[in-house]
């Protein structure tokens, strides 16, 4: 079974009140999340990766594979609009026991579609570990087409797609036309049913920092068929979802781990931690 079946979760990183990194906080997510995850994402935007200095984001990932109990595979997330600086980001990365990379799509420079087929195919003759793209047009403000998709499944080291554009048309395109050996995995937490009965494989999901073995479930048994069950999980989850993004994620989902004591609910600036109002709507929610 490919090992980025089911439920990978995108961790979040938690933060001491002076801002350091928690590690402690990060052992409690990860003994939590591995109650029911599939495989780990370190270092994606739910992570704040903008924020985090590269000699942090080094120490975060050796701790995630020396603190990972149950050996799930890891995806790390390098990423970003400058090509170059990209490639030598994962040239001095030690990717020891990392599956695979997530790689967002280029933002702010705005590439055409060409250029994003160039971007990812530079970086992809360069690393030592296989690629998986991610697009997500709501942070990036550049949507990768279908048809660009189609045409990076055909390298042989780029391996799937995290799709978060929300467009189950594009998904459906994408899943009819890319190549037998590529995947396509949900970024949505809410349409995973919906694209894993197109044939996606399963979800990075936001949500499973605060309930894995529940979106787990989602997964699970939509691969077995059980499209009824895996569509009837997702539905409770339908008033706590958009919370998760009003104040912007991770803030939402922090703040879900905080009230259910795994760690706290504090972000780095230029995000805020919940207000009162939304941490108030969250805890009704998950009373």
């Amino acid at each position: 079974m490919n090992p980025f079946s089911g439920t990978g979760v995108a961790l979040v990183t938690p933060f001491n009140s002076d801002g350091s990194v928690d590690f402690e906080g990060l052992k409690s997510l990860l003994d939590y999340t591995a109650q029911g995850v599939d495989y780990y994402v370190v270092m994606g935007t739910t992570g704040e990766s903008a924020t985090i200095s590269n000699s942090e984001k080094a120490e975060i990932l050796n701790f995630v594979k020396t603190n990972n109990a149950k050996k799930l595979p890891i995806v790390y997330g390098i990423g970003g609009n400058n090509t170059l600086g990209v490639a030598e980001k994962i040239a001095n990365a030690d990717l020891e026991g990392v599956d695979a990379l997530l790689s967002v799509s280029p933002y702010y420079n705005k590439p055409s579609q060409a250029g994003i087929v160039a971007h990812f195919e530079y970086l992809a003759d360069r690393s030592p570990i296989p690629i998986i793209l991610y697009n997500v047009p709501g942070r990036t403000r550049s949507n990768m087409t279908a048809e660009t998709t189609i045409t990076l499944s055909q390298h042989p080291n780029i391996i799937g797609i995290k799709e978060a554009s929300a467009d189950a048309d594009q998904c459906k395109k994408i899943i009819e036309g890319m190549s037998a050996n590529f995947f396509l995995t949900s970024g949505e937490d809410l349409m995973t049913p919906e694209l894993m009965q197109m044939g996606g494989i399963g979800i990075i999901s936001v949500l499973a920092n605060g309930f894995p073995v529940e979106f787990s479930k989602i997964a699970r048994e939509a691969l077995a068929g059980n499209l009824e069950e895996s569509f009837a999980i997702t539905e409770r989850f339908k008033a706590i979802n958009p919370l998760m993004y009003e104040e912007s994620n991770p803030v939402g989902v922090k703040e879900v781990l905080r009230s259910r004591g795994v760690c706290g609910g504090q972000v780095r600036l230029p995000l805020l931690e919940a207000t009162p109002d939304l941490k108030r709507r969250i805890r009704a929610l998950l009373d």
